[in-house]
């Protein structure tokens, strides 16, 4: 055979091979049961663990009441320019009592851009916090209710952190440090704002002329792991044209292969997307489906000035957070609120560095488990239970001299962070392990301890 020839053969199987596999890639179209089919990409159902940040012109004033008099949600600073004019809250008058002291009657919220310069936001260096954190993923609020976007958004012209205020692209330097450290990145993003004129006056003209060329640039502009929509529940999934988003993000995007969303689309029953969404305990996990369980440090999501300490969990009670979540199949968003000059409030710092600290010994419990559904039900004894391959780790958020694992009938049991040995005694298809002697010198940690039954199932 000629080598002509042979370059022609090779040509034209590689030309048919290219062919089969672009055959066999599936299209997802713009339905549910469809776009549902789309199995979650490996990274997130390994990842567990995420920081969340909410950071606008609400962390200016900073603020909300501490009543709680509205219920679920009342006390979160980032909706303080909804909160002055909702007249119909019990807490309206809190807010604009406060609005009039501090800042004047004649001080409208869009006058808070001048104090939002985030001057001191070193991207490289949050970066830094959220890995040594241990977080996996990043999630940054694009644009809130507010319609304030962090990015040059041409559909947010004198309304975006690079024509007015900060001038820089915050979404931008974030993700581009994120990245660099090799954590994933993503974006919350608003669908509604509250006092858009167009928004009010033609919700469709909204969602076709504003709405969706903002997200497409947000994607097209940064490509984010996550894009994670909020404010759906004032129209349905058909008028904020959902179904046909998510299916360009998911066929056609430049991270259709690896993106995620969450269930946040306009559907009255929330269960579609690549993964649902619970926020401060609210809503139900399921096993069948990924999860993520998203909450401040403290009670608010935007920085509030107005916190004490005791509305901020320990680094002891965030620890126990992570593990109850990803011993039942969740990820935990854990979010932070920067001041407005770009700092993130040194609580907060330290929480993190804390959990860094336990994931550093006892991540291998965390990172890339499933939920062990033969879990014995706990009943007042706080332990915990995930599973990798053929190990099970027994997570105990409180030190107990002895912990009973019944379901097991094999296995070599150690303690992650401890040289030792751990006596344990098998009978029948239970485990008993001891608890080891532990001095100051050699105790792990201070917060939750790990037993790995090695070679378990």
């Amino acid at each position: 055979m000629k080598i002509t020839s042979v370059l022609r053969y090779f040509t034209l199987i590689l030309l048919l091979s290219a062919g089969l596999n672009l055959h066999s890639q599936t299209v997802y179209q713009p339905d549910w049961k469809s776009l549902d089919s789309r199995p979650a990409p490996q990274w997130f159902t390994d990842a567990k663990f995420g920081i969340f940040i909410h950071w606008g012109l609400y962390s200016v004033p900073a603020w909300a009441t501490n009543s709680n008099a509205d219920g679920f949600g009342s006390n979160y600073a980032e909706w303080y320019w909804e909160r002055l004019n909702n007249k119909n809250l019990k807490i309206h008058k809190e807010f604009v009592d406060f609005h009039k002291k501090n800042y004047g009657p004649n001080f409208s919220y869009q006058d808070f851009v001048s104090g939002f310069k985030a001057e001191l936001f070193d991207p490289q260096q949050w970066a830094k916090i959220f890995k040594d954190a241990g977080a996996k993923y990043v999630v940054l609020t694009s644009k809130h209710h507010d319609g304030f976007a962090l990015w040059p958004s041409r559909e947010a012209w004198n309304w975006n952190a690079m024509d007015v205020g900060p001038r820089r692209d915050l979404a931008g330097d974030l993700s581009k440090a994120v990245k660099a450290s090799g954590l994933h990145m993503g974006f919350y993003y608003s669908l509604y704002e509250w006092y858009n004129p167009l928004y009010q006056q033609d919700v469709h003209k909204y969602v076709d002329e504003h709405m969706l060329p903002q997200m497409k640039d947000l994607v097209n502009r940064y490509q984010p792991d996550i894009f994670w929509p909020d404010g759906e529940w004032s129209q349905s999934d058909t008028t904020w044209k959902s179904k046909e988003f998510i299916s360009w993000l998911f066929n056609e995007s430049p991270v259709k292969d690896r993106v995620v969303v969450n269930d946040r689309w306009g559907t009255k029953d929330r269960i579609h997307g690549t993964f649902t969404t619970t926020e401060y305990g609210q809503g139900n996990a399921s096993l069948n489906k990924p999860w993520e369980e998203c909450r401040g440090i403290g009670e608010s999501f935007g920085y509030n000035r107005n916190e004490n300490l005791e509305q901020y969990l320990s680094s002891g009670a965030l620890i126990n957070l992570l593990v109850d979540v990803v011993s039942r199949g969740g990820n935990l968003l854990l979010n932070i609120g920067p001041a407005a000059d770009g700092t993130i409030p040194v609580i907060m710092q330290q929480r993190l560095k804390d959990m860094g600290d336990w994931l550093t010994i006892n991540g291998e419990a965390i990172y890339g488990t499933t939920a062990w559904k033969e879990a014995p039900v706990k009943k007042d004894i706080p332990v915990y239970y995930t599973r990798k391959g053929n190990d099970l780790y027994v997570i105990s958020t409180k030190w107990q001299p002895a912990i009973a694992v019944p379901g097991i009938k094999k296995g070599k049991v150690t303690m992650l962070g401890y040289k030792g040995a751990v006596k344990h005694q098998q009978k029948g298809n239970v485990i008993s392990i001891t608890a080891p002697a532990l001095t100051p010198a050699d105790n792990p940690n201070s917060y939750a301890w790990v037993y790995k039954i090695t070679g378990a199932f």
